[in-house]
């Protein structure tokens, strides 16, 4: 390694807004992150992940707001610190490896340049280098490759390299956009799985980048959720699962059917029946019913109008005679076809409302 370790450092991200051609982009983000801590920034395009990335790393100003590393304020709308001192490290997307050399060469770019400075010259220099490398290439997996060509490697090969050389820095902070994209579905299942377990090993500080719910609830600790230049939720994927802060979110972090309902304490009524809810509620309400948490039985008043299946699940979509259409998930097979008449019914599992918008 070179001559500092890897130094994990929280973060702080308090009511930051970034304005590009006209347009408010991140309109008031606040975010937080422990040292040694993985935080997955989930969102739909343009809902300004890359923006808050690129500010975070130093390579975009922001209008308003703070940004503290550790306990040192990198950013605000009189401050902003340059990138290469703020002691971060980003992989990007396309990993942006250069094509002329080698994968040692490649790795060992990424040292502070002091460093490179003062281990260029000498044999006990230039060992101390190809050490440094070497480790950092054994520590992703790919100590083997040293002298291979990026344009050699395959993708997720690529994407170790590109990792190591992020690591060499010894960061506080890791920020990775999007790192898995340009891999094919198995190889980004593994790799992401392997990512994730090396930096927890490390205890470093990450930052990933994504659209993929699943990925977001692998890689993080916790997952902000950000939609329209704003973080919606904050929390544990378990905990944003089961208590989703609006129904958007609800909806977007897993499959979710939101009901209208009729608050009646510590129940409400719905199209599918009555739902227990996790607090008393009287009233109008719009109640999120999860698919996992539908049962449909043979015979009744209401028609399979769909049916998805996987191969470990399936989703029967009914319509019920509100008009609405109800998602039930089941393992296996699917019980029923579409034009089957079925019962509909909730498991009892208490669920959350939100208050009826109008």
């Amino acid at each position: 390694m070179p001559d500092t370790a890897l130094t994990p450092k929280g973060f702080s991200v308090d009511s930051v807004c970034v304005r590009l051609a006209g347009g408010d982009v991140l309109r008031g983000v606040d975010l937080r992150a422990d040292p040694g801590q993985q935080l997955a920034v989930l969102g739909p395009s343009g809902c300004g992940k890359t923006t808050l990335l690129r500010a975070l790393a130093g390579l975009q100003s922001i209008d308003a707001g703070e940004i503290a590393i550790g306990e040192r304020v990198v950013a605000s709308a009189s401050t902003h610190l340059v990138a290469e001192d703020r002691g971060v490290g980003l992989v990007f997307q396309d990993w942006a490896l250069f094509p002329h050399l080698t994968v040692a060469a490649n790795v060992a770019y990424g040292l502070p340049a002091g460093v490179r400075g003062r281990w260029s010259f000498g044999r006990r220099g230039q060992a101390r280098m190809r050490s440094s490398v070497q480790h950092l290439l054994d520590m992703v997996g790919i100590g083997e490759l040293a002298d291979r060509m990026p344009g050699s490697l395959s993708g997720g090969q690529q994407q170790r390299v590109a990792l190591a050389r992020a690591l060499a820095p010894a960061p506080s902070v890791l920020l990775l956009d999007e790192p898995f994209s340009s891999l094919d579905t198995s190889l980004r299942t593994s790799l992401r799985t392997e990512v994730a377990a090396l930096l927890r090993e490390l205890a470093i500080t990450a930052v990933f980048v994504t659209h993929d719910q699943d990925e977001a609830f692998v890689l993080g600790d916790e997952v902000a959720v950000m939609c329209d230049g704003v973080v919606v939720q904050q929390a544990p994927p378990a905990e944003l699962y089961a208590h989703p802060s609006t129904p958007w979110l609800a909806r977007f972090v897993g499959d979710a059917d939101v009901l209208a309902g009729e608050g009646r304490g510590d129940s409400a009524t719905t199209a599918i029946g009555q739902v227990p809810l996790e607090a008393m509620t009287v009233g109008g309400v719009d109640v999120l019913v999860r698919p996992e948490d539908v049962v449909l039985e043979a015979g009744g008043d209401t028609i399979v109008c769909a049916v998805e299946y996987y191969g470990h699940d399936a989703v029967t979509s009914v319509r019920a005679l509100s008009g609405d259409v109800v998602r039930s998930r089941t393992t296996g097979a699917p019980a029923f076809a579409v034009g089957d008449r079925v019962s509909v019914r909730h498991s009892g599992v208490k669920s959350i409302a939100f208050p009826r918008t109008v």
